[in-house]
């Protein structure tokens, strides 16, 4: 036997037993020949001692031992003496006088020590499998257990079914670009990763599965960055014969069972809504951080007759002019004045008009050009006070709101708006425009994917080529300004979706040829039927408090999309891609 218990088990109750641990040596103090031992395995921190008096063998060996070493012991519980106990540790009122130990293995040299707050994230990733022995990563991983687990159970209460669906699959334009795999036997041919199970868990529908979820794994070949990577994990589901009602009802009730469980919160239900339309129109994003307000107001009325050439252009362009009040950040520094600048022009603006109150006297340039009129006005929509910075926008409606959206999030990091890195703030989305327009291409995108309904209302509007007017059954599920997951009804009769296919610019021949399995499974029966994917690593990082997603998953690649540890990517053989039919050309 190894153990008798683990080492955040034994309490002041437990004094007098003998039991046996093993674990690492977390760290090694001598205290006149007396040896301390923090013994740690993955529950959590016993002390132990060795006493030369009582054990002297045991007692010297104990002085070959070095930091993460393997051990077991065997010892008697004892009261620590009086003013020793660890009141941080569950087991800080004991320890344990051990009377034998056995090294089980040694450790070589450590690269780093695991007690440290390692910012080099490369060498973390290098030795990933000791960066995990550390308690924060322990954490992150029960976490993910809890989540999974509460996943599992609250899913298998209503009804669905956990089935999984192939990893290989074919390629096809879902959205995101996907890693290929040759196929041996069919030279030539590529299997894709699956981007999504979005077309298996549709079809499962159509097979009549009615209720379906799986824990996904699913493959994007995007540049990493610090909330995105190349293999994801998702809470997928699909449910025939649902609406989105139904579809809000049991994912608000999902999370409020995940947060009770991770975080032991309980999170208000139902979430509210917003339409896509309100929310860049109030905060400038589809996906909005609800912890503050600094909401956008839209100005086009006050300066429908301004003076100002920039605002008087692009209203006369039909765009809009709008504003947000940054509250009492008249003093914004010089440099942060640059940043905000800087900002709105990456997001699309030309430039950044703002106005300083400070001492009773607006400071701009612009100010000049305001008639008396519009200054009261300004000053009403926008609850002007002293001590205030208002930040404008004119441009196309959809520029300024993400212009100012930006902006928005930038004010409220440089003025602390968040208070309480506890709160929660749900959100659903609703309503989202069916496609986008890229002017670089000259075509319509799916907004999602190719296999979200168009709203009945809008069904009209597609029909007649007017795709920038088609909502789409569509939402997403916020929180704290992070898209933790998003779904839609979906298209199930095979005409309707040859509609969709074909405003995205999908030829006839392009459908048969990558879409021919859920045409076909559309004119057998296929039910009304919809779902949602949570993105668990996001997720995971909203409840345990990081802001590095790789910090949420065990073996994750870094941001250059490597595999430190394992070395990949990495060379393969001449041989193995003779065998794939492939050649490697090399700059």
């Amino acid at each position: 036997m190894y153990r008798t218990h683990h080492c955040n088990q034994l309490r002041a109750a437990d004094v007098g037993q003998t039991v046996e641990l093993s674990g690492w040596v977390a760290s090694r103090r001598d205290h006149g020949g007396v040896i301390f031992i923090d013994l740690r395995d993955r529950e959590g921190i016993t002390q132990i001692v060795f006493r030369p008096e009582s054990y002297p063998d045991v007692a010297k060996e104990a002085h070959s031992l070095h930091d993460e070493d393997v051990i077991r012991i065997e010892g008697k519980v004892v009261p620590r003496l009086e003013g020793t106990a660890n009141p941080k540790l569950p087991t800080g009122e004991i320890e344990v006088v051990v009377s034998g130990l056995t090294i089980l293995n040694q450790c070589a040299p450590l690269p780093f020590q695991l007690d440290a707050n390692l910012s080099n994230e490369d060498l973390r990733l290098t030795y990933r499998y000791l960066d995990l022995r550390r308690p924060a990563m322990v954490r992150q991983l029960k976490a993910r257990h809890i989540l999974n687990r509460t996943t599992r159970n609250y899913l298998d209460r209503e009804g669905f079914l956990e089935i999984e669906t192939p990893i290989l699959s074919k390629s096809t334009p879902e959205g995101a670009r996907e890693f290929l795999v040759p196929s041996r036997v069919m030279p030539g041919l590529f299997y894709a990763l699956a981007q999504s199970p979005q077309q298996y868990k549709q079809l499962l529908m159509v097979a009549g599965a009615e209720r379906y979820f799986q824990i996904a794994k699913c493959f994007r070949d995007e540049d990493p960055r610090a909330d995105r990577i190349t293999e994801l994990t998702q809470i997928d589901i699909e449910a025939s014969f649902t609406t989105q009602e139904d579809i809000f009802r049991l994912v608000e009730g999902l999370l409020k069972e995940i947060f009770a469980a991770t975080r032991e919160v309980t999170i208000p239900t139902p979430f509210p809504r917003l339409t896509y339309q309100e929310a860049m129109d109030r905060f400038g994003s589809d996906k909005p951080d609800l912890r503050f307000g600094t909401e956008l107001v839209n100005l086009s009325e006050t300066f429908r007759n301004s003076q100002f050439k920039v605002f008087r252009a692009a209203l006369d362009q039909k765009g809009v002019v709008k504003a947000i009040n940054a509250k009492g950040f008249a003093n914004i520094t010089t440099g942060q004045i640059e940043e905000v600048t800087n900002l709105a022009k990456q997001a699309g603006a030309k430039g950044l008009a703002f106005i300083k109150v400070e001492n009773g006297e607006w400071k701009s340039p612009i100010v000049k050009f305001f008639s008396e009129s519009e200054r009261k006005s300004l000053t009403e929509k926008m609850g002007i006070e002293e001590g205030d910075l208002i930040l404008f926008g004119a441009d196309s409606w959809e520029t300024v709101c993400i212009v100012l959206g930006r902006l928005r999030l930038k004010v409220a990091e440089f003025t602390k708006l968040i208070t309480d890195p506890d709160e929660l703030k749900f959100l659903w989305v609703t309503d989202f425009p069916l496609m986008s327009f890229d002017p670089a291409e000259n075509k319509w995108n799916a907004m999602h994917h190719p296999f979200t309904r168009p709203k009945t209302e809008d069904i009209p509007s597609l029909e007649q080529g007017e795709f920038g007017k088609v909502r789409a059954v569509a939402y997403d599920v916020v929180l704290n300004g992070v898209e933790i997951g998003g779904g839609s009804l979906r298209i199930h009769e095979s005409d309707l979706q040859q509609k969709v296919f074909s405003a995205l610019g999908i030829s006839e021949a392009q459908q048969k040829r990558l879409f021919q399995h859920l045409m076909s499974a559309f004119s057998f029966g296929a039910p009304p039927h919809g779902g949602i994917a949570l993105g668990i690593d996001r997720l995971l990082m909203i409840i345990t408090g990081t802001a590095n997603i790789r910090d949420v998953i065990a073996f994750p690649k870094n941001s250059r999309g490597q595999d430190l540890m394992m070395d990949a990517p990495a060379e393969v053989t001449e041989r193995q891609l003779r065998d794939l039919s492939l050649a490697v050309r090399r700059a």
